[in-house]
């Protein structure tokens, strides 16, 4: 882990791909390295198909599953292509369907097969008796659980069908938007300036801003420190003007206490260059700042033009003159730069689908409606990572802390209440209460606890609507309970990514769009407020990211700590206060590692789809890669991996020689009509026929003159050769065709993941080492 004074300095095109990672977790947090450690677990991965088992002589090869049905992310209906050779028998294919549970390990980008059964499993031509022994080896042959599949070869396959999603009724109401073509900067305090002492001066310390404000209270002025120089106003909200020369109580800021950037700019140094302008806003607020006239490059075979001297996504449509920015994940049109802007996510021009995937501004892919790219994003949000959760060793970890005496407030549309004074979820439902704590439910009778966990949630917590500042523990499920493991699975909209634009086509969004009131409160005798900020939507750059799966920050962030309603927070029973980046920023070559997330309530940086259960370490929560790996040994003869299931099941996975891929091409399929297939280097296609042997296909589709495909009836017929070719129904060989395209695209994306695994550490959603307590004071 990284000290306070930590500094990086790193390209900014990496710091722009990079996403928080777990291993962000504060340095005073007691679960700090733990994610790290996980990331780096020798748990079993995928690491090609087809693969292959060797016992007692008989070998059984079984192809890469072909995916009919994966409910709620957590439930598999496959079918599977593999060959079998019996001990001193002939080699013979079959297919059969498979139904397993899944879990899965986003870090890892792993989606565990456990409890795999194996039904309807059948011999093309085999007779009877022959195939009853034949399937009974196989159900002996085929592992049951533990079984690793990329989640990129998951993915990539399901979404041969429509991605279903339900649609999240978010605000998409357009924040206040500043347009600059001169230096600028974007000053953000949310409401009113929430003050902080600093110790053994007449200053203040504002908390509720993205830059390093100060109030010094004799002359009742400010001074803000932006870009290496000092502005100064009487009014936050009126004209900041350069400062040369600051008050002496400046020069008295503790040292220690994470002003030391501060301190270094103190006295100011000699100005250079021309001073940027301010924009001010108290509401959620974002600024498109271009570097001089805009500089427009087109986007071959569209009518679109893209601004390449911003970093800002804004794109001009030629054929309607019209401005489009993306912010949050969600498009705004305009007349002209200077606005006004209206949401136009429902209503975008052909042509940003027809973006290359090559093209510079191929990211914003993610955010357009029907792309493949915004197909991904959806699917990958909806898809939970799962942690086996055991309770002893949780229940007396957890506690809630309260600002003064346990206040709550009636959830809108609900007859539940929530908790306002303190940083956890806590949740009133009838007489009960509800904590969800680093995406574990717990449940009790008071409000201080103790907390058990919880082994059902009511229903109706799962109707807290998005204007609640509590909506994200919605994405939080237990199931599988037992008497000493309960199973916690966390999607997307926990860490603010959600569904939106389902008429038109899903894509995802960061944040509700809903505004939430910082939260702050005077105590008895206290002359400063406890101040705790709600997330919000605008003010963070933040961005889908389609290279990592997840949102990442640091495009277009606002300050060194990043947007100010998701980062500052001051309590003066304790003393602490501080502020901390919710996404990597990008200030004069240094990064701003995240501390505190409102969203989840602890001391850790998420991302979207990331997972909470590394702060609880490996002896609370098992991950799917601790889960798949109760043992792990590999020799010059396979690996062998013991596996256990919640439910108490166990066995053990063993590979053949040539480790856990065969030798072979991922080629062989299951077509819908139950035969076995497989694609010849040719690019043409082949049948598993009675009698053992391959026979080719024809293709039962042709052009007419106008180019439109006509169906043809299946018939026999010869190639040059006068080998008998069998023809196949349109629909079968379409959905081949599909299979085969899906699964070399699951490939093309695994190893990408894999490379970018192996070149920046950590798993998909790790920043690669950026990590700490960064700027958090206290």
């Amino acid at each position: 882990m990284l000290n306070n004074n930590t500094r990086f300095k790193v390209p900014y095109a990496i710091c722009r791909m990079m996403v928080m990672s777990a291993s962000a977790i504060s340095a005073f947090s007691p679960y700090a390295g733990m994610a790290q450690s996980a990331t780096q677990s020798t748990a079993p991965k995928d690491v090609g198909w087809p693969r292959q088992v060797t016992q007692n002589g008989s070998t059984l090869v079984y192809y890469q599953p072909q995916v009919d049905e994966w409910k709620n992310q957590k439930s598999l209906k496959a079918r599977i292509a593999f060959s079998l050779t019996p001990k001193g028998g002939a080699n013979v294919h079959g297919v059969a369907a498979m139904h397993c549970n899944t879990l899965v390990d986003k870090d890892a980008s792993t989606v565990y097969l456990r409890d795999i059964k194996l039904e309807d499993v059948r011999f093309p031509g085999a007779d009877e008796a022959t195939a009853s022994a034949n399937e009974k080896l196989v159900k002996e042959l085929m592992p049951m659980g533990g079984e690793p599949i990329s989640l990129e070869r998951l993915m990539a396959d399901v979404e041969q069908g429509k991605v279903t999603a339900t649609k999240v009724a978010v605000k998409n109401d357009p924040p206040a938007i500043f347009y600059s073509e001169d230096a600028a900067v974007l000053l953000l305090i949310q409401g009113e300036p929430a003050h902080a002492p600093v110790d053994k001066t007449d200053l203040d310390f504002i908390v509720n801003t993205n830059w390093d404000v100060f109030y010094d209270k004799t002359p009742k002025t400010y001074y803000a420190l932006i870009q290496n120089r000092w502005f100064t106003t009487t009014d936050v909200k009126g004209t900041w003007s350069p400062v040369s020369k600051l008050p002496a109580e400046m020069s008295k800021l503790p040292a220690g206490q994470n002003f030391d950037e501060a301190q270094k700019m103190i006295p100011p140094p000699a100005a250079t260059g021309t001073a940027p302008k301010i924009f001010f806003s108290d509401q959620p607020a974002e600024l498109i700042a271009v570097k001089g006239k805009p500089i427009y490059t087109k986007i071959p075979n569209t009518q679109l033009m893209f601004v390449s001297n911003t970093d800002n996504d804004l794109f001009l449509d030629n054929a309607s003159q019209k401005f489009y920015v993306l912010l949050s994940g969600r498009w705004f049109e305009a007349a002209a730069t200077s606005g006004p802007w209206s949401y136009a996510g429902d209503k975008l021009p052909a042509d940003f689908a027809k973006i290359p995937n090559n093209s510079p501004k191929a990211r914003v892919l993610a955010s357009v409606p029907g792309t493949q790219a915004a197909s991904d994003a959806v699917l990958l949000a909806q898809i939970p990572t799962t942690a086996v959760v055991k309770k002893s060793n949780v229940e007396s970890k957890v506690k809630v802390a309260y600002d003064g005496q346990p206040e709550f407030k009636p959830i809108e549309s609900t007859s539940m209440e929530y908790a306002v004074n303190t940083q956890e979820k806590v949740i009133k439902v009838g007489d009960m209460y509800y904590l969800c704590f680093q995406a574990v439910w717990f449940m009790s009778t008071k409000p201080n606890g103790p907390w058990k966990v919880a082994d059902n949630v009511p229903d109706e917590i799962y109707t807290i609507p998005p204007s609640s500042p509590v909506y994200n523990v919605t994405y939080v499920t237990q199931t599988n309970v037992t008497e000493t493991t309960v199973e916690s699975s966390v999607t997307a909209g926990y860490f603010g990514a959600f569904i939106i634009g389902v008429g038109i086509g899903a894509c995802i969004a960061y944040g509700t769009g809903w505004f939430y009131p910082p939260y702050m409160w005077w105590g008895p005798g206290m002359i400063y407020p406890i101040y705790r900020p709600w997330p919000c939507t605008y003010g963070g750059g933040f961005v889908y990211n389609p290279w990592t799966g997840g949102f990442a920050g640091g495009r277009t962030v606002y300050g060194p700590y990043g947007a100010a309603g998701t980062s500052a927070w001051y309590n003066p029973a304790t003393g602490r206060y501080g502020r901390s980046a919710s996404v990597q920023g990008w200030y004069g070559g240094r990064t701003a590692a995240s501390s505190y997330n409102p969203w989840t309530g602890g001391y850790a940086a998420t991302s979207q789809g990331h997972n909470a259960y590394a702060q609880w370490g490996n002896s609370v929560a098992t991950r799917g890669g601790q889960w798949a790996q109760t043992g792990h040994i590999t020799t010059a003869n396979g690996t062998v991996a013991g596996y256990r299931t919640s439910t108490g099941q166990s066995g053990v996975v063993t590979h053949g020689a040539n480790g856990t891929v065969a030798k072979g091409t991922n080629g062989t399929f299951v077509g819908h009509d139950g035969n076995v297939y497989r694609k010849n280097t040719d690019g043409g296609w082949s049948q598993y026929t009675k009698g053992g042997g391959w026979n080719p296909v024809s293709n039962p589709a042709s052009k007419n003159i106008s180019g439109q495909t006509r169906k043809t009836m299946p018939e026999p017929n010869h190639n040059i050769s006068g080998q008998t070719q069998h023809a196949v129904s349109p629909d079968v060989m379409n959905n081949l065709k599909n299979s085969d395209q899906a699964r070399q695209r699951g490939q093309l994306q695994t190893q990408r993941f894999q490379n970018m695994q192996h070149n920046f550490g950590g798993g998909r959603f790790s920043g690669g080492g950026f990590g700490g307590g960064g700027f958090r004071r206290r």
